[in-house]
């Protein structure tokens, strides 16, 4: 039970000093202060409580086992550093006469380290108080020295930097910049057209009229489509930007991409995986400029499935136009018409054809992938738009939509088609794998499930077996009704997250037999890997001795790049929060509607219906009494009058507080407050009118 505090008079058991086991040696990892793993050649390790001592994430540890004080398992202590991985660091400077500080942004380095009388940086770059700075790291803290560092480089003061952003970007070890010769080795980088024509194999595909359709403010265009109907039924071609042609394995681009594995979008910058003089200019598919691309055409029939084996093959291509979604949902809506496309050189009415066509298949896409157990959560993406100054000033909510679909299903078709040769032919590529959800997790779904009827016995059964139709048919019940969103997001954190391994193991959502990432290479290096491959296969090089030693690396770079994918999509998700928070400062007292998404001790969360964010009503604004909690279906009951709070409530809540660094948004219920369940959750799944 809760009442507005949390914690326990419960006294702990008396310390026993461990049984220590020999030292083993490992790498650790900070998740956050205070916690940490272990990673050594006998397994994974928690650290226990202390134990990090100076250690900080990435470094070579040294460290000790000792049984886990509740439940089985062992926890690590760390005995000594063996090996630095942190030389720098970014955070603010401070004067503290005579000595100079600096504390890290990054909450995981949990000491201040100071610059010494002696040390002359930080006034010759002119650092002042409060300013954002990179510091070098010479005397590591121990436990009874701090640690001494000298300036670097001055990166602006807090008037025109964003601190709180600067801190994501620490916190995560993200790069904000490239090496000098990096760019360097970019700046060299040209087109190569004529040159390119004559490699055996390339085809000139430049009288295709094709498109590239992106969101709004897109910068880096890696895929242009066509497609066109044929005597028995279908042709897609997907053209992706031929990255691999320009960054060859062992050079500076090559290394720092594989070191970065992916772009990171956060809400008010990209950090790139490539240099901008690729991303965005010579293997961006720029319309009317002529650009090498990886070239996959399928033929399909006339219900949309594939018929006989894809051409896949070098190309040279000449884009027709950059559309953007708002702009193709227009001409399929009926809103415009074709000679309204931005077409950069032909026929707009090919091009509008060809759009009509693709989006005629990828419904039929859809039928079909449906019928073979794929599951499609409904989602929805809230996005803060910001100014140049990186200040909030608009939210914009994206929903799929025929522009968003016609290119997804493209892609999926052009991956599919790519994964299915390269495991029928045994080539070892970053595959894309997705497993069958644990019975565990989904059976803990299943009682909220029932709460709105969406399920009976029998499909609950089904439900958490596993059974991807079964889930399918929960989804398409809720679709329309107060609990879609609310069913889609439970299974959603109940499935197994993708990640990227040397062999092909299927994906069980997509229910596809073989998968990869091939169409966007500008941004992530498992495409960079699954070129290489395709490649590899074309020129017949698969026992060279330079391919067998990138099949040894495989593991390794798909490894980083499952890391990778998760470090980028946390640090987009920790920036578009505290946008939000910020967005919400200048709209403390307002009121809005919304819809109890989480269910914990300490309160509710609520995503509000306009904007999506998500904020917590703490428990001690549900009301003054004890309020009981059931972590089976997720509800706050209280204990005098019964009254009920459960997912799916329908709420109105006043914005009551922020916390941007944190990107905290909190809530306390309106006085029209909303409407909590008494006897259990009245939505019954009825839609919504």
């Amino acid at each position: 039970m809760a009442k507005g505090r949390k914690g326990s008079n419960r006294r702990r058991p008396p310390k026993t000093r461990p049984k220590h086991r020999s030292a083993l040696i490992g790498t650790i990892r900070v998740a956050r202060p205070g916690v940490a793993e272990v990673e050594t050649a006998e397994g994974t390790f928690p650290v226990a409580r202390g134990g990090i001592r100076e250690a900080m994430n990435g470094d070579t540890v040294g460290v000790t086992l000792s049984p886990a004080h509740h439940g089985p398992g062992k926890m690590a202590r760390v005995q000594t550093v063996v090996t630095r991985a942190t030389t720098s660091f970014v955070g603010i400077y401070g004067r503290l006469d005579p000595l100079g500080a600096v504390t890290p942004l990054d909450e995981r380095i949990r000491r201040d380290f100071f610059v010494l009388p002696d040390d002359r940086s930080a006034g010759r770059l002119g650092v002042g108080d409060g300013d954002l700075v990179r510091a070098r790291i010479l005397a590591y803290p121990s436990r009874g020295e701090a640690g001494v560092v000298t300036v670097d480089e001055r990166l602006g003061s807090p008037d025109d930097v964003d601190v709180d952003i600067e801190a994501v970007i620490a916190r995560h070890d993200l790069p904000r910049s490239f090496p000098p010769s990096v760019e360097r080795e970019a700046s060299y980088v040209r087109a190569g057209i004529e040159e390119a024509l004559s490699e055996p194999g390339r085809l000139d595909l430049r009288d295709v009229p094709c498109v590239t359709v992106d969101p709004t403010g897109a910068r880096d265009y890696d895929d242009a489509v066509f497609a066109r109907r044929t005597d028995r039924g279908y042709e897609v071609s997907v053209s992706i930007a031929d990255v691999t042609h320009y960054v060859g394995p062992g050079s500076s681009l090559d290394s720092e991409a594989a070191s970065r594995t992916c772009s990171v979008y956060l809400a008010d910058r990209v950090l790139p995986m490539l240099p901008e003089a690729l991303s965005c200019d010579v293997c961006s598919l720029v319309p009317g400029m002529d650009r090498l691309a990886m070239n996959v055409a399928v033929e399909l029939d006339r219900d949309g499935a594939v018929t006989g084996s894809p051409r896949i093959a070098p190309a040279v291509i000449r884009s027709r136009a950059r559309l953007e979604y708002g702009q193709v949902d227009a001409l399929l809506g009926g809103g415009s018409e074709p000679r309204d496309l931005p077409v950069a050189e032909g026929d707009p009415s090919v091009v509008a054809e060809s759009l009509a066509v693709l989006d005629e298949v990828a419904y039929k896409r859809r039928v079909l992938r449906h019928r073979r157990g794929a599951i499609d959560f409904a989602s929805r993406e809230s996005k803060v738009t910001v100014d140049a100054d990186g200040r909030p000033v608009d939210v914009i909510v994206r929903r799929p939509t025929a522009a968003t679909e016609l290119v997804e299903e493209a892609m999926l078709l052009a991956n599919e088609a790519v994964a299915a040769e390269l495991a029928g032919r045994s080539v070892a590529t970053a595959f894309r794998v997705h497993e069958q959800p644990s019975p565990e997790d989904l059976a803990r779904v299943v009682p909220v499930l029932k709460e709105f009827d969406l399920v009976d016995a029998a499909q609950a059964a089904a439900v958490a077996a596993g059974d991807p139709f079964a889930i399918e048919g929960v989804l398409e019940r809720a679709a329309g009704t107060v609990a879609e969103t609310l069913a889609s997001t439970l299974l959603l954190r109940a499935m197994k997250r993708a990640i990227y391994l040397p062999r092909n193991d299927g994906h069980y959502a997509l229910g596809a037999k073989a998968y990869c990432h091939f169409t966007s290479p500008i941004r992530r290096y498992p495409d960079i890997l699954v070129h290489r491959a395709l490649k590899a296969l074309a020129r017949g090089r698969l026992s060279t001795r330079e391919w067998r030693a990138a099949e040894r690396l495989l593991p390794q770079r798909c490894r980083d790049c499952s890391d990778g994918e998760r470090r980028a999509a946390a640090a987009e998700h920790e920036s578009q929060a505290i946008k939000m928070a910020e967005f919400y400062a200048g709209r403390i007292g307002s009121v809005e509607g919304g819809v109890v998404s989480g269910c914990e001790r300490f309160g509710l969360f609520v995503t509000l219906d306009g904007t999506g964010a998500d904020g917590l009503v703490p428990v001690r604004r549900l009301g003054d009494q004890w309020f009981s909690y059931d972590d089976r279906r997720l509800t706050l009951t209280g204990e005098e009058d019964g009254t009920r709070w459960g997912l799916g409530d329908r709420v109105r809540v006043r914005v009551e507080a922020v916390d941007v660094p944190r990107g905290r948004i909190d809530f306390t219920l309106a006085d029209d407050g909303g409407e909590p369940c008494h006897n259990g959750c009245g939505h019954n799944g009825e839609r919504e009118s």
